[in-house]
């Protein structure tokens, strides 16, 4: 499959397709010099394009066995120089110096698709020379591994020793990886359209909150705030010492206990009438106006 690298940069987003062979395969240059040269020109001006994008999101879309090293690396450093956030997906069969550009993305951001397959393996060459220039290929391509495996690395926080003998397997050509093993080996940050933990997705979440309300502002005119806004005070948990509550939430609080005081202070009182002994009836206040009337008639009479 030719090399195929479109790149369509919008405004705010720009994507990046790769398919095929990356750079010119080695067994082109001497077939058509021609074209040989023109291809080189048509990479060389791909490559200036790509380290020229000035979206705030760049979305790499890989579909490649792999091809050239030094054209991935070349690719590799164009995008990690991006100021944007870039995000690598990983589809399909992608393999050898393909993965040395899914490497470019930003942190968290590397991502493979849940059918695809992934390789890294020893670099290879087709060579031929005197003993001196054999050996100095043998140098070359140790040299290139190890340049490989520092790059893995580097994104996964995890020794070059893992990859080398990762890339080390089936004498030097590796071994096919599942979407799950890629992330545990740390070549990938997350299977594509699973599931994002809660506790690691709220960092994107408000960073994404506070670019909306910034282009908000900057579209109405608006100054920032000139000081943050103060933090939110917990009213529910009033002994820490750091973090005084307001006056007028300490003066409803403090009227509040003293009322609950005063209450627990004063003993409790009845009225006789209210607490009548065993046997007695209480009479209703109809029931004690009618007897008043009657003992007022009896002595008038």
């Amino acid at each position: 499959m030719k090399p195929s690298i479109r790149i369509t940069d919008r405004a705010d987003t720009c994507l990046i397709e790769i398919e095929g062979t990356i750079g010119v395969p080695e067994a082109w240059q001497f077939d058509e010099p021609e074209a040989r040269v023109a291809t080189y020109e048509t990479f060389r001006e791909t490559v200036r394009r790509i380290a020229a994008v000035d979206a705030r999101e760049i979305v790499v879309e890989i579909r490649s066995t792999g091809g050239d090293v030094n054209d991935a690396l070349l690719i590799h450093d164009a995008l990690r120089s991006l100021p944007g956030r870039i995000t690598t997906r990983c589809h399909g069969y992608t393999a050898s110096a393909a993965t040395l550009i899914a490497q470019a993305a930003s942190e968290g951001c590397r991502e493979i698709a849940p059918s695809a397959l992934y390789l890294i393996h020893r670099a290879a060459c087709s060579t031929e020379g005197n003993a001196a220039e054999l050996t100095a290929t043998v140098d070359l391509l140790r040299r290139t591994d190890e340049r490989i495996a520092a790059v893995y690395a580097a994104r996964s926080g995890r020794p070059a020793e893992e990859f080398e003998r990762l890339m080390d397997e089936n004498n030097g050509t590796g071994r096919w990886l599942s979407p799950a093993e890629t992330v545990a080996a740390g070549l990938a940050d997350r299977i594509a359209g699973g599931e994002q933990p809660v506790d690691a997705a709220l960092p994107r979440i408000a960073e994404g909150v506070r670019t909306g309300w910034r282009r908000l502002m900057e579209r109405l005119g608006a100054e920032p705030a000139a000081e943050p806004l103060p933090e939110p005070v917990n009213v529910l948990h009033t002994d820490d010492p750091g973090r005084p509550l307001p006056a007028a939430t300490s003066e409803a609080l403090a009227a509040a206990a003293a009322e609950r005081a005063r209450n627990a202070a004063a003993p409790t009182r009845t009225r006789p009438r209210e607490d009548p002994s065993l046997g007695d009836s209480i009479l209703s206040a109809n029931q004690r106006a009618y007897a008043d009337d009657a003992r007022r008639f009896h002595k008038s009479c």
